[in-house]
Parts: C-alpha cells; sequence; structure tokens
C-alpha cells in the first residue's frame, strides 16, 4: 500500500536521515514539501542553527564565472573596512580561501570523517584557517560524487561552528557556493542568508543561470529572510546585456568588475588583489570592492525582481 502522506522522494529522504543518525551523524530532518516552491521537497532549517549577530551574505553565479575571486576579495574588503569576517566555501573543489590562505584548505566534510564524525573531538585550528588579514577561512566541502546532499554539509559546517562559539564575534559571515542552483542542497545557504549576490557576465549563459537563481531566491524567500542584494558584472568590459535583463525583471546590477588581467595574476600569485602591487588596473579593482564591500555592510535594498521565462530570455537577448 502506498503512502500517500509521504511520496517517494520524501521516504527516501527520510531514510536516508535516519540512517545517518544511527550512526551518529545527524539527526533526521524536518522535511517540508512545497514551502519552498511549487512541487518541492526541502530540508528545513533547524532553529538552533540560525547564525545570529553577523551579516550573512551568500554568493551565487555559473560555474567559471569567479564566484570565489569575488567572495575572496569582498572578505578581504570587509576585512579593511575593520570587520571580523569569516567565509565559508561551498564546494568539493574547496578552493574557496585558496586566495586568502595561500593554499588548499582541507574540508569539514573529511576532517569529521576521520574523527568518525564525533565533533567534539575537534579543535577549531582543525577545520578554520586565518587567512589575509584576519579573515577566517572554512572549506565546507561537499559529498562524493553522485551522492549525499550538499544541504547537509552546509548544516553540519554550521552546527560545527555553533559548537565551537565562532560565530559570536562575527561580523560577517560569507557563502561562496558552487555553480547553478539545481536542487535544494545547493541553496542550503540561502537559509542563513540576509542577502544573496549574484556573480555574472554580460553574455547569454551567464544571465541565464542568473535568472535560476534568482528563482530560486525568491522561492527561499517565502520562508526565510533572505533577499537579492543585486548583481556584480564579473570580468566584463560593457554590462549592456546584464543592465538589459535587469531593466526587464527589475534586478540590480550593484558592482562592475572590467576584463583586466590583475584577477588572473592574483589567483597564479595565490593572493588576493589587496596583496598585489599597485598596479593601475589592481587600484582600481580594490576600489570597487571596497566601495562594494561598503554598501553591502550598510544595507542593500531588499529587491524582488521576477525571472523570466525561458523563452523571454531567448527574446531579450536577441536570438531567434
Amino acid at each position: 500500500m502506498l503512502d500517500e502522506k509521504n511520496p517517494p522522494a520524501a521516504r527516501a529522504a527520510m531514510r536516508e536521515a535516519a540512517g545517518l543518525a544511527a550512526r551518529g551523524i545527524g539527526a533526521p530532518p524536518i522535511l517540508r514539501k512545497g514551502e519552498d516552491g511549487e512541487g518541492s521537497l526541502q530540508v528545513h532549517q533547524d532553529a538552533s542553527m540560525k547564525i545570529e549577530g553577523a551579516k550573512v551574505f551568500a554568493v551565487y553565479g555559473k560555474g567559471g564565472i569567479g564566484k570565489s575571486t569575488t567572495s575572496s576579495n569582498l572578505s578581504a574588503a570587509f576585512s579593511k573596512l575593520g570587520k571580523k569576517v569569516l567565509q565559508i566555501g561551498c564546494d568539493p573543489k574547496h578552493d574557496s580561501t585558496f586566495t586568502l590562505t595561500g593554499h588548499l584548505q582541507p574540508t569539514v566534510i573529511d576532517i569529521l570523517k576521520d574523527v568518525d564524525f564525533h565533533a567534539e573531538e575537534l579543535r577549531p585550528e582543525d577545520f578554520m584557517a586565518e587567512g589575509y588579514n584576519g579573515v577566517m577561512c572554512i572549506e565546507a566541502g561537499g559529498p562524493p560524487a553522485g551522492t549525499g546532499c550538499g544541504g547537509y554539509v552546509v548544516g553540519q559546517t554550521v552546527k560545527l561552528l555553533k559548537q565551537h562559539h565562532l560565530l559570536e564575534d562575527t561580523d560577517v559571515v560569507l557563502f561562496d557556493v558552487l555553480g547553478d542552483v539545481v536542487c535544494g542542497g545547493f541553496a542550503a545557504p540561502l537559509q542563513h542568508a540576509d542577502r544573496a549576490l549574484i556573480v555574472t557576465a554580460n553574455d547569454f549563459d551567464s544571465i541565464y543561470a542568473m535568472n535560476r537563481i534568482i528563482a530560486a531566491v525568491q522561492a527561499k524567500s517565502k520562508n526565510y529572510n533572505v533577499r537579492l542584494a543585486g548583481c556584480v558584472a564579473n570580468r566584463s568590459k560593457d554590462t549592456d546585456e546584464v543592465d538589459r535583463f535587469c531593466e526587464r525583471t527589475a534586478f540590480k546590477r550593484i558592482g562592475h568588475m572590467p576584463d583586466v588581467d590583475a584577477i588572473r595574476r592574483s589567483r597564479l600569485k595565490k593572493k588576493t588583489l589587496f596583496e598585489m602591487p599597485d598596479d593601475e588596473d589592481i587600484v582600481q579593482c580594490r576600489a570597487e570592492y571596497m566601495r562594494l564591500a561598503d554598501l553591502m555592510w550598510k544595507g542593500t535594498e531588499a529587491l524582488t525582481p521576477q525571472p523570466l521565462e525561458d523563452r523571454d530570455i531567448f527574446e531579450l537577448l536577441g536570438f531567434d
């Protein structure tokens, strides 16, 4: 006989959660059907895991668009404003904080595995490193390819931070989230964030991904405090396509990083732009990151754009 109250996906999620709990990895989550979007099945955030006292930002965008570079330089800029900053990388590649620390950090999920998920055995220095200008850096990592859920990994990372009281004196928490949002797991940082920032470029694929991310944030905003801050046109000489999309959807471009070689050089040097020589293009980019950090700290307008249907995006950007 079918269980009509819980569809197969929900029953599978419950079985997986029960298995994790039996191994001491986590308690069964509260499953909410349809609350975060039509037809969705989401793991609802435990109220005790809410990040309090800090301004929380989540950075999204198309894969390869420069989210980690944007996040790390933003974190450095916040630190230059005198803020205590924590950056959390949410990608199995664990390279979000690479330029802040100068090397790849081990992931929270791998460190937890090493102690059989007995978090009480860990010290903060086991999973957190200090980067440029005092920015604290954590790489959440992700489940093995094709298994598990990124949302679970984010949840365990926040839980670990709260257990060690590492969020209590933090001013800014910045989540750097992998690629496009295709499931609730990748959208999990939105449950914690005050504002979501989208990194895009002046091209069709980046704007298409941005449109999907807008839809994901709008869905999460029905049940959580997250709102859209705007977008940054990254590595873009022009912004005409981005601006056309923003005008059509009631969105807003709040930053622009030109297509200069400074960012590529900084990645090769394993440094943020704030540690690089005072070349003209580097100074220009630093100033824009400082302006953006100051804007986000003071508070951006809570934007409520309306995402477009796929056909409308093609028509808007001039495709047949």
